[in-house]
């Protein structure tokens, strides 16, 4: 009996905070690089599911997003929080840090942020918070390990392979790991960072000159953005090279491997819902992905001569 009358109460709290919901307008805010993943999931996956529990664009939420370089990202945090939204969702690490210095009382939701939470300073741990931003963390250091692992399990013979990101500041931070997997699988791995599309090329020249074989792209949000045109680049240099994500075999790379874009995306919608009924960040625990795709584009790897060893093909989705 006191079991059934406690559920029935928290039932209660839950159905009033939906009520209150219901009642106002909230503001969620938005931070972002052009060309996250956050940004292009937020119409598809993020709107529809707050639409689908009561929060709905145009009626009782107004969405704010606010787009712009690395260099811009502090001014564009600091007029976000002036207009004091209920909730920030910051699409990526570049975004999440100018955020947390420009508030730490709105909540901050990560989707996603790549680096490990504690380590960036902005939890006291994965499963308390303890300040005002909590998400979706990536671990992106073992992201690129397992990608360049799975390049070499594809193409054993390769010894020379190339991998390329923008953000050095940033990302070469957690590059301790993938250098020493490089070392340990006897791999020479060649360090590529380019800071603007205008870099790419040169960049693939630099790679042929210098003798790589393959090559692992790092997805940070303008090199995922710009998808398509590495692809290409990729395909005119007979280079076999690896993604961050499933799509990334579908724009033409030999193969993608990441976690599920839609999966990642309905995470940190879920945690803006709970905000907004009432949660507070420093109660919700960082998320990891739980969902990997692999995906391996067949056409790409007959125009470049490359044959995938069966066992792989059995494990990944192929793309014709």
């Amino acid at each position: 009996m006191r079991r059934a009358l406690l559920i029935c109460a928290m039932l209660a709290v839950l159905s009033s905070r939906y009520a209150e919901a219901a009642e106002r307008v909230w503001r969620v805010g938005m931070l972002t690089l052009p060309g996250t993943t956050g940004e292009r999931g937020v119409g598809s996956i993020m709107l529809p599911y707050l639409a689908a529990r009561g929060f709905v664009e145009g009626r009782n939420l107004v969405l704010d997003v606010r787009v712009g370089t690395e260099e811009q990202m502090p001014a564009l945090a600091q007029a976000l929080v002036s207009d004091k939204p209920d909730v920030i969702i910051a699409t990526s690490d570049w975004a999440l840090h100018p955020a947390h210095a420009a508030t730490s009382t709105i909540p901050i939701v990560a989707a996603p942020m790549g680096a490990d939470p504690v380590q960036a300073g902005v939890a006291e741990s994965w499963a308390h918070p303890g300040g005002n931003v909590t998400g979706v963390c990536l671990i992106a250091s073992e992201l690129e390990v397992k990608r360049l692992s799975l390049l070499h399990e594809a193409l054993p013979s390769v010894h020379r392979i190339a991998v390329m990101s923008g953000h050095r500041k940033v990302v070469e931070g957690g590059y301790p790991p993938l250098r020493k997997a490089a070392a340990e699988a006897g791999l020479e791995l060649m360090e590529i960072w380019v800071e603007s599309p205008s870099e790419y090329a040169a960049a693939f020249d630099a790679m042929r000159t210098q003798g790589v074989e393959a090559l692992v792209i790092v997805p940070t949000p303008e090199i995922y953005r710009d998808g398509e045109v590495l692809a290409a680049l990729s395909a005119k240099a007979g280079l076999p090279t690896i993604g961050g994500f499933r799509e990334s075999a579908e724009q033409g790379l030999l193969i993608g491997y990441g976690p599920s874009l839609k999966e990642l995306n309905q995470q940190a919608a879920g945690y803006v819902e709970r905000i907004l009924a009432g949660a507070h960040a420093d109660e919700l625990p960082f998320q990891g992905p739980t969902r990997f795709d692999f995906a391996i584009n067949m056409k790409t790897a007959k125009a470049i001569g490359v044959t995938i060893p069966p066992y792989l093909l059995v494990s990944a989705e192929t793309i014709d």
